[in-house]
């Protein structure tokens, strides 16, 4: 595991000095937050029907624009860490789009109810936490595996020389 240089703490709180998967799979709940509670902020403001009007939902697509921008660097170095496995890079990667998609569907729709969009908005941390466990389920098993294969040969060596 590799620390991630130049992470911006605002979407990595906790894992600034961890891997970039570790840093990717904190920064998408925790980016899909503050764009969540910045829309809840512009349907407090305008109302669920007029939180998109004119330029009222401008806040929230800074808010998409520019996490879209500051999680390429982890979302990236999560990819290169986990490019010794296929089904990894294909989770980070599925949680990536999962990511985007979410963060898509924070607009209310045109007939949906106040209490229908709070339930919807929640929805996503379920798929982005059964998707982030298992990404770490995959990048743990060749983490245990590596070091057992490592001790195997070296003590065989000892066993073997005297």
């Amino acid at each position: 595991m590799h620390a991630l240089d130049k992470v911006d703490p605002y979407i990595c709180p906790t894992q600034t000095q961890g891997s970039g998967i570790d840093c990717f799979l904190e920064a998408v709940p925790q980016t899909y937050t503050m764009c969540r509670h910045i829309k809840s902020i512009e349907i407090i403001e305008f109302g669920l029907a007029g939180a998109q009007e004119g330029v009222n939902g401008a806040k929230t697509e800074y808010c998409i624009d520019k996490h879209k921008i500051l999680i390429v660097r982890p979302y990236q170095a999560a990819l290169r860490e986990a490019a010794r496995s296929k089904e990894e890079v294909q989770g980070v990667r599925q949680l990536y789009d999962a990511w985007l998609d979410s963060l898509a569907k924070l607009t209310p729709g045109a007939d949906e109810t106040d209490e229908g969009y709070k339930q919807r908005v929640v929805r996503p941390y379920a798929d982005f936490n059964e998707r982030i466990k298992a990404i770490r389920a995959l990048a743990d098993v060749p983490a245990k595996a590596a070091p057992a294969a490592k001790k195997a040969p070296a003590s065989k060596g000892k066993k073997t020389s005297p």
